[in-house]
This record gives structure tokens, sequence and C-alpha cells, in this order.
């Protein structure tokens, strides 16, 4: 393949009906053995470099094929670049950013022998508390199509396949696997399929379905979900994998389910070696295809989708596409650009930030994340980087020998080893299982003097586990080996449960190290940090949390006792900026003492360069949020419903509708902390001069944007449309039809014109299963963000020309 084909993967394949394709013509010479084995992962336990692959065909020239998680990196792989997350990529509004992102991912993937890239995440963060939603991009389903479709085509652009995931409504993570959404039609279309649309639009290879039930079906075998808007209303040419033990019937592959990732787990791993998958696509799906439950034809069609996405990427061919070295410095540079324009400055008073070097002589950091970086979020997108900076460290640099940096740790992680006599029987850690064994590790009691805030802390190596106290929601444990996991717990004085369960590897024992942090040590902590900020001109207090899959934040508020600690820092030093690593909106009680906040959310490998830049002017904040911060728990969609989350009995209502995200905060009237689309700069901006021209595929919004500051910045032209007065159906108050980063020098303007596309003007009309204009005299919205709109215009969305 050349380079310019492998440059065009990024768009759409050519629809060709049933024509015969080379595809077609290798399957049809395939035993049903080899067929099968298309259609379900097969699971490494010892391979470094793919945990799942497909075996391929030699004899046919069908070579192996492997996969990897991906969202930030190549997660199988460590060490390998760690990317900041894609919430931060969203976050800089900014397309060409994400090709550029895809890119690396692409070339990373393929330099590390992968083919096929779990990745990106585009399911609408919905819910405030999701565990995942460092992982996807945003509340608003233009950010989230436009900045999919820019990093499908540089992840595709270096040959690698891209997985959309999780198709679809997969938007919190507390009982993922047995939750049934109920969600209606529009709901569905307007606000959680566009990710999806946009990404199969981008030539996306591949579909994961995810864990959730859709209005009663498992999306893993939803006939409606996978094959009438998929395959009919998205057309959608490539093929669709589960996700991992998503599969729950043979029959979903007559439903749209062309390949099953997972294995039959009521079976004993074996110590090494392969372990085949398909428990449903395995062996029972070759009795179903033998005895005619399932047509031979529908099993021809999926391996077909399969192999003609390797056929579209090279991997059929002779002459296979070449594998490329590495890049790890240009990887570096691009997470670096990436840092800095998805980092939002979400408070400034006084012009605090940027920090002057040369007059800043006496600093204080403070916070563990300062010193043992916050690089990425937890789960199966966890990445161990190729290097990584203490931001200590770079900040230090920055100031140079003749200035003064203290550092306090603020927040002990990990404490003391937690003594064996206060476990009831004794328990001393260390190896706790064998080799490719599981069960339970520890099941007794803990007795604790005195009431309080505790952190327990859990090392792991060779394996995972949970550690569940009085009967409380499990802690995961060793998700990531030699990971530390550190949980603050709310402990009564007194006795309490305590039950540890894991599992090891197949190669190597389970070791389990436990350690606190009691409130007595906590304290003295928290005091030391008030020593050191009291003493310095400037106090920088790195505050973190810890997205993670499989569960969701239990609050909003950061972890710990970091609150009390950034309190009674600003308590001593009123000049105090805080430096949040954290993957989702939070609350901040603590806001009103701080002079600055900077959110940086998981900034990659790179992430303590790009902090030091930004905090010292050397970069521009360029980041806007792509998600609304509450102003508390209590003011969110989905507060004060538990059917709309975390649900009832198993089920949860999309009752909110249309009104996800700033629309809901609109429509109700509901004051946000920081409300979607807003971040500061380091200048200023003013708009005018406002022009709109209706064209015959939407809009045509033009504004002067003049830099009105002395630093060179970039501001996000958000352009917002109000509601038809025709339509009697919810609408939103105002919704994102259109964006563009704009960057001027001080003094520089320019005429910036932002095409809103056809669909910002339709809706979705359930009755009709389609799109609909929704004409009249429409409001056209242009401001910095969804509460800051600047300039406004009227538009007949009926009729083309230009309108005032």
């Amino acid at each position: 393949m050349t380079v310019l084909a492998l440059l065009n993967l990024g768009a759409a394949p050519e629809s060709s009906g049933r024509e015969e394709s080379r595809a077609d013509r290798l399957v049809a010479q395939m035993t049903l053995d080899e067929k099968l084995s298309f259609v379900h992962w097969d699971y490494s336990t010892t391979d470094p470099t793919a945990k799942v692959y497909l075996r391929g065909v030699p004899r046919l020239g069908i070579p192996e094929m492997r996969a990897s998680d991906g969202p930030a990196g190549v997660t199988i792989h460590r060490p390998s670049l760690a990317m900041p997350a894609p919430v931060s990529l969203a976050s800089s509004f900014d397309d060409g950013l994400a090709e550029k992102y895809g890119q690396v991912l692409g070339r990373e993937g393929r330099a590390f022998g992968m083919d096929v890239l779990f990745a990106p995440m585009v399911n609408d963060i919905r819910v405030p508390q999701g565990g995942r939603n460092f992982e996807t991009f945003a509340e608003d389903p233009l950010v989230t199509g436009r900045t999919a479709a820019a990093e499908i085509k540089g992840i595709q652009s270096q040959g690698l396949m891209a997985t959309v995931k999780h198709y679809a409504a997969n938007t919190q993570e507390n009982n993922r696997m047995g939750v049934d959404v109920k969600v209606d039609d529009r709901t569905l279309h307007e606000t959680e399929l566009p990710g999806f649309e946009a990404a199969v639009k981008a030539g996306a290879a591949s579909v994961m379905c995810a864990y959730p039930e859709v209005n009663g079906e498992p999306a893993c075998g939803s006939g409606q979900l996978l094959n009438d808007i998929l395959r009919e209303q998205l057309n959608f040419q490539g093929w669709v994998t589960s996700d991992w033990l998503a599969t729950h019937s043979t029959d979903a592959i007559t439903k749209g389910l062309d390949q099953e990732l997972g294995i039959d787990t009521t079976e004993a791993i074996p110590p090494g070696g392969e372990v085949p998958g398909g428990k449903y696509f395995g062996d029972t799906l070759k009795k179903a295809v033998t005895d005619g439950t399932v047509p031979m034809a529908v099993l021809d069609r999926s391996v077909s989708r399969i192999v003609g996405q390797m056929d579209r990427f090279g991997l059929l061919d002779k002459n296979k596409p070449p594998r490329p070295q590495r890049d790890v410095a240009g990887g570096t540079r691009v997470a670096e650009k990436v840092a800095e324009s998805g980092a939002v400055l979400l408070r400034n008073q006084n012009r605090m930030l940027p920090l002057d070097a040369a007059a800043t002589d006496s600093l204080a950091v403070i916070g563990p994340t300062a010193k043992t970086p916050k690089v990425t979020g937890l789960g199966s997108s966890y990445i161990v980087p190729d290097r990584a900076t203490a931001p200590l460290d770079a900040i230090t640099k920055k100031l140079g020998a003749g200035a003064h940096v203290s550092y306090a740790e603020g927040e002990d992680i990990e404490g003391e080893p937690i003594p064996a006599s206060s476990f009831q029987p004794a328990f001393t850690g260390g190896t706790v299982l064998q080799p490719a064994k599981s069960g339970v590790v520890y099941d007794g009691k803990l007795t604790v003097d005195k009431a309080g805030l505790y952190r327990i802390a859990a090392r792991v190596t060779g394996g995972n586990g949970a550690i569940q106290i009085d009967n409380g929601e499990p802690v995961s444990i060793g998700e990531v080996f030699g990971k530390l996991t550190s949980v603050p717990l709310k402990l009564t004085a007194g006795t309490h449960t305590v039950k540890i369960s894991g599992g090891a590897v197949v190669d190597q024992p389970m070791t389990l190290d436990l350690s606190w942090v009691t409130p007595a040590k906590a304290q003295e902590a928290i005091d030391k940090a008030v020593a050191a900020a009291r003493g310095a001109k400037v106090a920088v207090v790195f505050a973190y949390d810890d997205g993670a899959e499989g569960s969701d934040r239990t609050s909003l508020s950061l972890p710990g006792r970091q609150e009390e600690l950034i309190k009674a820092v600003t308590a001593v030093n009123p000049r105090t900026v805080v430096v949040l690593n954290t993957g989702s909106s939070i609350t901040m009680p603590w806001l009103a003492g701080t002079r600055a906040v900077l959110d940086m959310w998981y900034p990659g490998q790179a992430g303590a360069e790009a902090t030091a830049d930004l905090l010292f002017g050397d970069a521009e904040p360029g980041g806007r949020l792509t998600q609304t911060f509450p102003a508390s728990e209590q003011a969110t969609p989905v507060a004060g419903d538990p059917e709309r989350y975390p649900g009832v009995n198993g089920v949860v209502h999309y009752s909110e509708g249309i009104y996800t995200g700033y629309r809901w905060y609109d429509h109700q009237g509901v004051k946000p902390l920081f409300p979607f689309g807003s971040g500061l700069s380091y200048t200023s901006f003013a708009y005018a001069d406002q022009a709109v021209t209706r064209t015959s595929d939407g809009l045509d919004v033009d504004v002067t944007v003049r830099n009105t500051g002395d630093r060179p910045g970039s501001d996000i032209v958000q352009v917002y449309l109000g509601p038809s007065p025709r339509l009697s159906l919810d609408q939103a108050d105002k919704a994102l039809a259109g964006y563009q980063k704009v960057e001027l020098k001080p003094g520089e303007s320019r005429r910036v014109r932002i095409h809103v596309a056809e669909r910002a003007l339709q809706y979705w009309d359930t009755s009709a299963g389609a799109w609909k204009l929704a004409g009249g005299e429409r409001r056209v919205l242009i401001g910095s963000s969804s509460d800051r709109i600047r300039l406004g215009a009227t538009v007949q969305a009926d009729r083309p020309g230009r309108q005032g």
C-alpha cells in the first residue's frame, strides 16, 4: 500500500453494494473452523505484545491480527507514550490537534505490532460522577463528533484500525454490566449517537458495542441498535466487536454482532500460552451453524466484514505497509501541545497567572502529584509512560538556582504499614496467592482506636483483586500491576469486617502490602504544608482524583482531605494557585480563597513541562470546558432522581431527555460553578460585526475577533442556535452549532467564518424515523461560553440568503 493510500484511510469506504469482493472470495474458500476463528478474539496470557488477537488463515494469505486498548496510548505495552486524557484533547476545541493526537496513537500502535486500537470512546458525559468521563470527550454531541472524527482520521492515516466505543448509552460505570437504560428514540439520536455517526462518516473500521441493555435488549444483541440504526441509518461498513464479556447469546450474530471479545470464564485458564475465546461465538456457534439454527450466510457476512477491513488496510497485500519505528520525541511534543491547548484556566484573580519567574523568589509546592506526577486515569486506559517529570522538578527548573522552592506532601497517600496486631486474625501481607490461583486472600476484622478519615493503601504486584470493608462498595486493587491504590474511608472507632479477594497472573505470584494513613498522620501532613505555604511568596497546590473504569466516583469533591488542605493553605497564603489533575467536573467549596485555578486534567507524560510553561507564561492555556462544573452535588442533571442515576432495580431512565449538560442548566435556570465552553486566557478578546448567511448546507456565521490584550492568545468562538418557533417538542434554549479556535497576536483582528452544518438546524422526528428541518426564525448566538453570549442575530432557517 502506498503512503498516499495510507493517508486516505481516515475516509469512509465506498459502499460496494453486494458485488463480490476480495473478502467474499476469501471467505468462500475457508473451512467452518477458519471462519469461526474470525468471530471471536483469542486471548494470550503470556504474550507481552498482544492480549487479544485473531489467528488468521496463513494458507489463504490472511495474517494474524492484533489489538490493544488505546484511548490515550497503547496500553498493552509498558512503557509507551502516554498522551493527555481524551477529555483534555476535546477541551482544546481543535480538530487539527485531534488529528495529530490520532496520528501519534496510530504510529505508536503500528510500531508495537498492533493492527486494531480500541479507541476512541465517544459516549456522552451525562453523569458527572462517571468513572470514565476522562476517557471520552464532552457533554455536547457536536464537540464529541468533531473530535472523534479528527482523531480517527489521524489513527487510520497511519494504517491502524480504529474501534469506536462503547455503542451505546454506556454513560456510567456503576452496574454497567447489569443496567437497563430506558431512553427514547429522539434523545438517543440527538445526544448519544452523534459521536458514533461522526466516527462512521470518518471511516472507523470497527465499532465496539457496550455492556448495558438499551430498552430491554443487550447493546451487543440489539437488532435495532446494530442493524436498524448502525447499519441502515448510519451506513456502517465495518465490523462490530463486543466489549469484554459483553456478548450474551449466540444468536447475537443474527442481530448485527460480528465478533465476540472475551473467554469462557467458567473454564480454568491454563498456566501460560493462549486461551481460545468464544464462549458464544466458538463451539456453540459452530453447533448452531451445523444444525441450521444460524445460517451459514450470517457467519459469512460477519467474517467478510472483518476480512474486508483487513483488505482495506492492506493487510492482505503481499507487500504489506511497513511498520514504522516509534517516535517518542515527536509524540511527546504533541502530548505537550495537547496538554497546553487543553488546559483550562478556571480562575485568575488580579491576573495572578502567569507567574513572573524573576520576581518569584520563594515558592511552596504542595500535593502528592507535584512529586509523583498524575499522568493518566486508571483502568484499561492506564499507561505506563516512557518518562514523566515531576511537576516539582519542572517548576524548580523554571525558577532557577536563586529561588527557594519548598515542598510539602500535604496529603499522605501511602502512610505506614498497618500493624499486624490491628487485624484479627493477624495479616502481614507479602505473597498471598500462587501463580494462576484466585480466591479469598483475607477474611477477618480490623480494629481502629479513633474515629476519623483513614486512607487504606494497597500495593499489588502479579495480580488484581478487591478490598471490601463493612460490606461497603468493593475497592479494586492491583488493576495496574505495581500501582498504589489509596482510598479514603471514614471509620468509626471499633472493629470493622475486612474481606480481600484476588487473582494472580499465570506466571508470577500475587503480592499484597497494606498500609494506612491515620487521621493524626493526615493532620501532620496538612500542618507541614501550612508551614511551607506561610513562609512562601506563592503557594501552588496540586490536587487530583482517580477516575477509573469499573466504578463511578462516590462524590464530586476532591478525595481524601484535599479540600481541607486547600482551605488551610489559602488561609495563610492568599497568593495560592491550585493545579487540578482531575478527570471530570468537581465541586470547589474552597474556590473563593484561591487566586487562580488551572485544570490540567490527566496531562500525559509531558504534563509537568506543560504545567510549568503555563504557570510561568511560556505557554497559554488554550482549553475551554467541554462539560459543566456544577455548583454543588445536588445541582446536576441527574441529582435527586435515583431513576436517572444510578438506577432503581437495575433500570436507568434518561428522563431528562434532550436536556443534557448545559442544556439542562439553561432549561432549569440552575447556575453552575463553571459553564460549558468557559475558560480564561492570559489576554482578552472583543467580538464585532456579526453576519449570518443561510446556505444550501447550513449557515455561515461571520464575526470579527480582536485580541485586545498585551499577549498573544487564543479563544474559542462558539455559535449557538435558539429553538424553532414551529416545534411543540422539547427544545434546548440554545445548542452549540459551530465553533472555531482562533489565535491572535496583541492587537490583531481577524474575520472568522464558522460554518454551521445543516444537521444543527434539524431535529430527530421519531414518527418518521428521520432528521427534519426545524424551520422558522432562529436566534444565532455568538459567544465565548454557553453563558457568555457576546453577539446575536436572527436567521430564517427555511430559505438561503444573507441575514442579520
